[in-house]
């Protein structure tokens, strides 16, 4: 009898030591894995409860199938009700005292997980083949881990990120609003030329204008970091991409939809080729 697998999943836990919990995760291959001698690299993503909505079954085994993709890994990492408390920046926790615990999640995905993949799974040891990616808050925690830690990574992704988390209520008082943490997460880090970095928006991914300046305030912290990132000695296009959905929203329809393009960026055998500011049809 013969049949074709179209990917290998599995679903477990991990207890971790640092967050005194158990952190459910998903992990999914391609069918190579089986039989390959070489590691894989690897795609982490926060919010891994959202693999199913996202509709990333469909968008993975499409994504193994193409040729003009290296196979690699995904992992997803679920999150519970501590979200908003591990989710954010380590280096401080937001003025209202959310994300207190993102130095544990930053720790426990440094010290605890990543250790624990590499020594269960074929999965690459090499920092270059290690991609991050997250959705809203959970790609500000993305972003951050990356960023603060070079030589685990190569790359990182931010969907419609939650890059607003601000150490003092905003005020109009502060017209370069250095208040948003992860401005001088940038600011005081350290280059890494082979790090990249690739941002989504949406058009409609809120109607918030705080400084009135007729682009929504999702789209300017977007665009602000990237100011930041550019000042700190990273190309953008270049080493940063940037992609714009005109009629996006801050959902997971959103997100699924440009998820091929965002794999083809991370994991295309020839290097995709992005305007500063790519428009996207509604999904």
């Amino acid at each position: 009898m013969q049949f074709n697998i179209e990917f290998i999943s599995l679903k477990g836990s991990f207890f971790s030591k640092l967050l005194e919990r158990k952190v459910r995760f998903r992990l999914v291959a391609p069918p190579s894995y089986r039989t390959s001698m070489h590691p894989f690299p690897v795609l982490l993503m926060n919010d891994g409860q959202d693999y199913v909505p996202m509709k990333l079954e469909k968008i993975l085994t499409a994504s193994y199938l193409d040729a003009t993709n290296h196979s690699f890994v995904y992992v997803g990492i679920e999150t519970n009700e501590n979200r908003m408390h591990e989710y954010g920046t380590a280096s401080s926790p937001d003025y209202r005292g959310r994300g207190e615990k993102a130095i544990k999640y930053t720790n426990f995905i440094i010290e605890e997980f990543i250790p624990f993949l590499k020594r269960e799974f074929k999965v690459s040891h090499q920092h270059e083949d290690w991609v991050f990616c997250g959705m809203s808050l959970g790609g500000l925690s993305a972003f951050d881990i990356v960023y603060n830690h070079p030589k685990v990574f190569g790359k990182a992704a931010v969907f419609s990120g939650s890059l607003w988390w601000r150490k003092k209520q905003y005020t109009k008082k502060d017209p370069e609003d250095r208040s948003r943490i992860v401005l001088d997460v940038v600011k005081n880090g350290v280059f890494a030329p082979h790090l990249s970095f690739w941002f989504q928006c949406g058009t409609l991914d809120e109607k918030a204008d705080r400084n009135h300046n007729g682009i929504i305030d999702s789209i300017n912290d977007t665009m602000d970091l990237i100011k930041e990132l550019q000042i700190k000695g990273y190309s953008y296009p270049g080493d940063i991409t940037y992609v714009e959905i005109e009629g996006g929203k801050h959902d997971l329809q959103t997100w699924s939809a440009i998820f091929p393009e965002f794999i083809m960026w991370a994991f295309g055998k020839k290097k995709v080729s992005e305007s500063p500011v790519k428009k996207v049809l509604k999904p």
